[in-house]
């Protein structure tokens, strides 16, 4: 078995909506059918019993080895802990090859699962061990490295709750919410709102007690010092025990609590200085260690926090104690779990000396053994949610204090016998106040009630209702999508909103074009969404990009199919019949929004079928009212767009608005049929987003399409009195239309300068001249500059095939290069004529043109 042409499918895709890893695996002939391999099944189960049932695809009922490649490998991450529920497996044309589909939820941890399933069913086959234990504590370990720790999945968490779509942007906790320019991001348990000067004032210790002894908040007195002496000196002034800390340290790391002799005090110092050139001598609070959670003006959350600790028994020594307490299986290693492994390290063998104890040291029956100084979860320490206890005063003073350092999220640590009163009662006070505070104690508290936080941090950024989303339309189908894209951006921009589009020209924001090329992928579609002066989008959404990847967004709020042509790339990717090309053109409709639009051409039936594939709602269009889709939707009240003589006319029950072509350029009149329905589509679109019908009208007034505003798309030149269409139309489908467009246009003399694009079929390259040769006098023939895996001469030898039976073109040219083969035909035309060029470099043979036209001086 071979596994080749591995993808992570990142958005919605053909199988899913799940994220997935897609592979091609290979299987030879003796494991195409696992019941003709003996033993291979009950080997596998040997090694993995979890692995479940093996499902056969729906092509052939058969289970190959492929199939028990899918089974193993999302077994693999269900059983580490992953949450992963799909797979598939399917028969490609190609006899012994599968397409192999599971789902991840982290990429990495997708691909090493696939892996690993590979070398498992091989173990199975060669019958040869396979280690289930070390292959699980791989993906497991390589899962926690890298999905998102508890407190930036909180907040994600939330978010996906209220729908709103987020994208994580770095392989740690940086994560952006919303689109466009309705985005927040947050690193951890920090926002777009969280001031950097108030995360530096919260940093300064010394800073920071100052700022909250002027706002009168109850903080422990004391200094910053450099020296071991000053920090003896500190410690006598304040005469009584100290805490020493680093002045910009975290996590607990380098703090000594409750010390009063000159040795302690030493000590103590050393090892804050390790982490910071400046150390904090303050008076050390009796009574425990709170930590009150501030989210905006609001205490949240608010937990006890005790240090790592055993209890003896009379018969265990402190490490047989500790290992006890670490075989609880809420403790791990890391922030997978709700706490965290006691460390018998250099700091605890420190406190226990502290305490006259070593780690070999049996403690009485009852006797509470500390192991560190501070409780900080992340060093084995516990967490009591209090928060329902607090204390009206302290919540208060904990609130004034998050607002006095400027934090919109903040940490405050609280020393006082209970929470139960005010601070000032006890003799307590605030210790330290942190920017980007953990929130697992809140989240999985070790006793106690756990407390959403992180929907507390989302209301923050979004209020209820706000899904951080923008108007999203995403457009598909074989020919009319670009001018469509086009046409749609227009519409909204016209409304005063800031729009991002994605097309085969390139990807513009706000009229401005900011990356060329072919810009239809998924790629460019989130670039789009990432940039912060977006308020709408409208993304060309090409068949190569959903295969390649999945789409760049989790849905839609609007989705147009054209139409499905026959020469779109059929061949490729296991796509080899228009059906199969249907299936990949639909995924934008099954991924629009409950609420959202999908605006479908009626008259074409693979289009029209993915109505049912919809979870919102439909728009019909077509050019014939009467088509029996278009009246039965209209029948029932749908909303539909079609052709009544001199306008458009959009209807929905006794609701119609009429649209007269002669105030859209872009359809000549209503001449260019075509143009016509790409009108009708980005009309639907419009509809959809609740446009104002005036601006839409004026807006469609004011769209020309020419080599400006839709390179490549039929854009019109008049040259010494002929008239020149440049156009982009490379299929049959888009050829027929153009040839019905040019029919209706007069001419004396027509020419069509034209060359085939090497990716795609032979018969789809030969139909196309095939058409062109019974509509014009003289064809030019040139050869792309990119052959895309043709050899020199093969596309131009079957664009000439197609013209051997010709019923009208007298006269064939062949030209190496498309600027000649432009100058060539522009030599020969008179006026009167008409010459259609199918360009290849859109914006070089546009400037080529448009340099040509201004040699005569004829205005373009």
């Amino acid at each position: 078995m071979d596994v080749s042409r591995i993808r992570a499918l990142r958005g919605p895709n053909l199988w899913c909506r799940h994220t997935a890893i897609e592979a091609i695996v290979s299987c030879s002939e003796a494991e195409r059918v696992v019941d003709d391999m003996p033993g291979f099944e009950i080997r596998l189960r040997a090694r993995f019993p979890q692995i479940g049932f093996l499902q056969p695809d729906g092509g052939t009922q058969v289970v190959s080895m492929a199939h028990g490649l899918a089974a193993a490998a999302l077994a693999l991450q269900s059983q580490a802990g992953c949450p992963v529920t799909f797979s598939r497996t399917v028969s490609t044309i190609e006899t012994g090859v599968y397409q192999v589909v599971v789902e991840y939820s982290e990429e990495e941890v997708g691909r090493l699962a696939l892996d690993l399933a590979l070398q498992l069913c091989r173990a199975a086959q060669d019958d040869t061990p396979f280690d289930l234990t070390v292959a699980l504590a791989r993906i497991r370990e390589l899962d926690e490295d890298v999905r998102l720790g508890p407190s930036t999945a909180s907040i994600v968490n939330a978010a996906i709750k209220r729908g709103i779509p987020f994208r994580r942007l770095t392989r740690g906790s940086m994560v952006q919410f919303g689109w466009g320019s309705r985005q927040q991001r947050i690193q951890a348990a920090e926002t777009s709102n969280t001031s950097a000067i108030a995360e530096s004032i919260a940093q300064d210790k010394d800073l920071t007690k100052m700022l909250l002894h002027a706002a009168g908040v109850p903080v422990p007195n004391g200094r910053v010092v450099t020296t071991v002496e000053d920090a003896w000196v500190a410690t006598q002034e304040i005469g009584s025990s100290v805490v020493i800390k680093p002045l910009d340290g975290n996590q607990g790391k380098g703090v000594a609590v409750n010390i009063s002799t000159r040795e302690q005090v030493e000590a103590a110092f050393a090892t804050a200085a390790r982490i910071s050139d400046e150390v904090i001598v303050e008076r050390y609070l009796h009574g425990h260690d709170y930590r009150l959670l501030v989210i905006g003006n609001k205490l949240v959350a608010a937990a006890r926090r005790d240090p790592p600790q055993v209890i003896g028994d009379g018969v265990h020594t402190i490490r047989q104690l500790i290992d006890q307490v670490n075989a609880d299986p809420l403790r791990g290693d890391g922030h997978a779990t709700s706490l965290t492994k006691i460390r018998l390290d250099d700091i605890a063998l420190g406190v226990l000396a502290g305490q006259n104890l070593d780690p070999e040291a049996i403690p009485a029956q009852g006797v509470r053994v500390v192991l560190r100084n501070n409780a900080n979860l992340s060093t084995g320490g516990t967490a009591t949610d209090v928060t329902e206890d607090v204390h009206p005063d302290m919540a208060a003073r904990a609130i004034a204090a998050a607002q006095m350092v400027g934090l919109d999220i903040c940490g405050v640590d609280v020393v006082c016998n209970s929470v139960h009163s005010s601070m000032e009662e006890q003799g307590g006070g605030i210790v330290e106040v942190n920017a980007a505070p953990g929130l697992r104690m809140h989240l999985s508290p070790s006793y106690g009630k756990s407390r959403d936080v992180g929907e507390a941090i989302m209301a923050t950024m979004y209020q209820d209702g706000d899904d951080g989303r923008i108007p999203v339309v995403a457009v598909a189908g074989t020919n009319g999508k670009t001018t469509t894209v086009r046409l749609i951006t227009h519409l909204l921009a016209e409304t005063g909103l800031r729009v991002g589009m994605t097309n085969t020209d390139g990807v513009y924001i706000d009229k401005q074009r900011i990356d060329t090329g072919d810009c239809s992928g998924p790629r460019s579609a989130r670039n789009v969404l990432f940039h912060p002066d977006v308020d709408a989008a409208v993304l060309e959404t090409a068949r190569g990009g959903v295969l390649r990847e999945g789409l760049g967004f989790d849905r839609c709020q609007v989705a147009v199919v054209t139409n499905i042509g026959m020469g779109d790339h059929l061949g490729l990717s296991y796509i080899s019949t228009v059906e199969d090309l249907a299936v990949v053109k639909r995924v934008i409709v099954e991924n629009v929004a409950p609420t959202g639009m999908a605006v479908l051409n009626a008259a074409d039936p693979m289009v029209s079928k993915m109505a049912s594939s919809c979870p919102g709602s439909v728009t019909f269009f077509a050019l014939d009212p009467q088509h029996p889709i278009m009246a039965t939707h209209r029948a029932q009240g749908q909303r539909v767009v079609y052709r009544d003589g001199d306008a458009i006319v959009v209807a929905q029950g006794d609701f119609e608005k009429r649209l007269k072509l002669s105030g859209i350029p872009l359809t000549r009149n209503g001449g260019i049929g075509f143009q016509v329905e790409n009108v009708m589509a980005s009309v639907g679109a419009a509809w959809a987003l609740g446009l104002d019908w005036a601006q839409v009208t004026a807006a469609l007034n004011s769209f020309i399409s020419d080599s400006d505003t839709a390179p490549g798309r039929f854009n019109l030149f008049d040259y010494k009195g002929a008239t020149l269409i440049a156009d982009y139309g490379h299929n049959p489908d888009a050829i027929s239309a153009l040839i019905k467009a040019v029919d209706s246009m007069p001419a004396k003399r027509r020419s069509v300068v034209i060359s085939g694009a090497g990716d795609r079929r032979d018969i789809d390259i030969t139909r196309q001249t095939e058409m062109l040769g019974d509509a014009f006098d003289e064809v030019v023939l040139y050869q792309d500059q990119c052959q895309r895996g043709r050899s020199d001469g093969e596309v131009i030898a079957l664009l000439r095939q197609g013209l051997e039976k010709a019923t009208r073109t007298a006269e064939v040219k062949e030209i190496h290069g498309e600027f000649l083969a432009i100058d060539t035909a522009l030599a020969t035309l008179n006026d009167g004529d008409l010459c259609l060029i199918l360009i290849d470099q859109i914006d070089e043979a546009l400037a080529h043109i448009n340099a040509r036209v201004a040699e005569v001086g004829a205005p373009s």
